[in-house]
């Protein structure tokens, strides 16, 4: 352990499902102390993610079917406390939220070398440390462990990254949530140099991030986002916008995409699906317009398409991504920043959608 770390810190607690009075901003929670093979890392910045507000409005639960803004501000009565976890099962509460983190570390555990201590770092949020590395199998920061939203966090240090790159720690907290969802899906769907992909909810922190990494493969893309955004997206890499609204069917036509990735799911389900060509892959890690959809299952086998569910990430994921980073081959696209104090007014804006990319809360600034 190193000197000088205080006994208490600032942090943002979950105390239960609901509205925006879940969030507990706090200044007496205590410092984590971390174990064998973890680091103790002074958050610099830690993004806001649609995990978070999922988490805390309950969506996760499978008695809730709306999309996620309905229940945005105030959560839902209909979610189960038995399922509201990511996994399935019940979240444990009060809990530190934050599966965004770039900072310091200022300590190290047992076994680990303090060689560490003074490197920059970020954290890869889908944890495997803490379940053996088995497969299909994780923790995630701010969800089975305390997260970021606070200035200390503990992790792993197999898990913790030190980046060469001179990105501002916001910048850097843009990365983990985001881009590690969206390479995944890309890796996942095996997207290529020669495939033409469609990205729904391309504005928002994941489908901004597949734009750049789907482009840094040389696919061919087109993005879904609100028409306001059309000029970000396209100088971000899209080479076709299609504003948010219009029929995907009815601009794109039959067979038109070697590969979707969503999302945002609702209602636009089967125009997404009827656009794929013949053994196309569907990629899928969010559904904000709402999770229960309608699927012709003739579709599916008749144009021998795949399904890929994309929330466990293998180990080269985030490894790629840090190498991407450091060889400057992606960029950081961070659209406003927050005292830690303020993260209400964040998740606010971040309901409101009015912006490109990412929100990222400064947990030095209070």
């Amino acid at each position: 352990m190193q000197g000088n770390i205080p006994k208490t810190m600032h942090a943002v607690l979950l105390t239960g499902f609901g509205g925006f009075d879940k969030l507990d901003y706090r200044t007496d929670i205590t410092v984590p102390t971390p174990d064998k093979n973890e680091v103790l890392v002074r958050v610099g910045a830690a993004g806001v993610n649609n995990t978070d507000i999922n988490t805390r409005i309950g969506w996760y639960s499978k008695s809730v079917n709306a999309d996620t803004n309905r229940g945005g501000a105030d959560g839902f009565d209909t979610a189960n406390p038995d399922d509201t976890g990511w996994q399935g099962g019940p979240l444990s509460l009060p809990r530190i939220q934050g599966a965004d983190c770039c900072g310091r570390i200022v300590a190290v555990g047992k076994d680990v070398d303090e060689a560490r201590i003074g490197q920059r770092v970020i954290v890869r949020p889908m944890l495997r440390t803490y379940v053996d590395y088995r497969p299909l199998e994780s923790w995630y920061l701010g969800s089975e462990c305390d997260g970021s939203f606070a200035q200390y966090v503990k992790a792993p240090s197999r898990e913790t990254y030190t980046v060469a790159c001179d990105w501002t720690d916001a910048e850097l907290a843009s990365v983990p949530c985001a881009y590690s969802t969206a390479e995944n899906l890309l890796h996942k769907a095996s997207l290529s140099r020669a495939e033409r992909v469609l990205i729904t909810g391309a504005s928002g922190g994941v489908g901004s991030a597949a734009v750049q990494l789907a482009k840094r493969r040389g696919a061919k893309v087109v993005a879904v986002a609100n028409s306001s955004k059309t000029e970000a997206l396209l100088a971000l890499g899209a080479d076709r916008v299609i504003p948010r609204g219009d029929s995907i069917l009815a601009t794109l036509g039959h067979n038109a995409v070697d590969v979707v990735v969503d999302l945002v799911a609702g209602t636009q389900f089967k125009e997404l699906i009827d656009t794929l060509k013949r053994g196309g892959r569907y990629a899928v890690a969010g559904a904000i317009a709402g999770p229960v959809v309608e699927l012709d299952v003739r579709t599916l086998y008749l144009k021998d398409l795949t399904f890929l569910g994309c929330t466990f990430q293998d180990d080269i994921v985030f490894d790629n991504l840090v190498k991407y980073i450091e060889r400057g081959e992606i960029r950081p696209l961070v659209a406003r920043t927050y005292p830690l104090k303020d993260i209400v007014a964040a998740q606010k804006d971040f309901l409101a959608k009015k912006f490109l990319g990412k929100l990222v809360l400064l947990t030095d600034s209070g």
